[in-house]
Formats: structure tokens, sequence, C-alpha cells
């Protein structure tokens, strides 16, 4: 483990010696994830991407991609595309990146169930905002704007997702 691994802990995330309150997916912390049990799961995740919104925020760092209209996240376990990203019109399930809300004005993408998704195993586990405080999640890990901005603006591509069960 090193300082710029992101470490869930029960009381928050543990990143560069400090802790932030978080909020988990609503099926709790899982060994088994499933597509659509809500659960975060288990394991080690490398960070992989950098997504946001260029029309609500500077860019959070250099390797950071724009989320552009027409953006979307298979989550259609079916489909050849399953967990990737994708372009509309899409018609298999699928989750709206560019949303009218700011969940994902940033996010960092994990390695969960990627690049070779198994179908079924669950779809990308994302680090992004948080609706309102200790409210769950689908599964992903989410903040408050500010320390969101705050990880994402100190993460590397080489920092890693540290889940306990």
């Amino acid at each position: 483990m090193t300082p710029n691994d992101l470490v869930l802990t029960p009381t928050g995330l543990r990143f560069q010696g400090q802790r932030f309150p978080c909020s988990i997916g609503r099926g709790g912390i899982r060994a088994d994830k499933r597509e659509g049990d809500g659960a975060t799961p288990v394991g080690i995740l490398q960070i992989v991407g950098m997504l946001y919104r260029p029309d609500r925020m500077a860019r959070p760092a250099s390797w950071a991609e724009l989320i552009r209209p027409g953006d979307l996240w298979s989550d259609a376990p079916d489909d050849w595309d399953y967990n990737q990203m994708v372009r509309a019109p899409y018609a298999p399930s699928h989750e709206v990146l560019r949303r009218a809300d700011p969940l994902y004005d940033l996010v960092l993408v994990t390695d969960w169930n990627w690049p070779d998704a198994q179908p079924g195993q669950g779809s990308c586990i994302f680090i992004h905002q948080w609706r309102r405080p200790g409210y769950p999640t689908e599964g992903c890990i989410a903040f408050r704007r500010d320390h969101l901005l705050r990880i994402a603006r100190a993460v590397t591509p080489a920092s890693r997702l540290i889940v306990r069960g």
C-alpha cells in the first residue's frame, strides 16, 4: 500500500494521510459482486481513467478526458460493448454520462470487470460525486464535490482503490 492508494475503511476513504467521508453501494460491500446488486466489490481496483464535464469545471488533471454529449456507459451484460464507454444512439441498457444532475461531472474510472468484461460480474465501479451524505450508490463510491476534486487533482493512473471485505 502507498499513500497514493485510496483505501476504503469503515469510517471513510483514506487517501494521502486524510480521511474523506463517502457513500458506498446500497448492497454493501461484497466479494461476489453481480450486475444490478448495488454492491461495492471487494478488491484492489486500478484507477484507469478520469472523465469530466468541461462545461461545469476546469480540467482537474492533465490525463482527464472530456465527457461529451452522447457519451454513455454500457451496463448490458449480453452486449458486445458491456462495461465500455459507448456513444448514443445505443439501444442496450446503459448509463448516461452527461447527466442533468452533477453526479458525473467528474468520474474516476476503475478497472472493475474491465477491459475484458465477464457478463453479469457488474459494470464499472466509478468514483463520483454523491447525492447527499450517506445516500447509497449503485455500487460506486461517492464523495462531496470538493473532496472529489481534491482527490482527482492528486490521484494518478498508478493509484489503486482498495476495498476490503
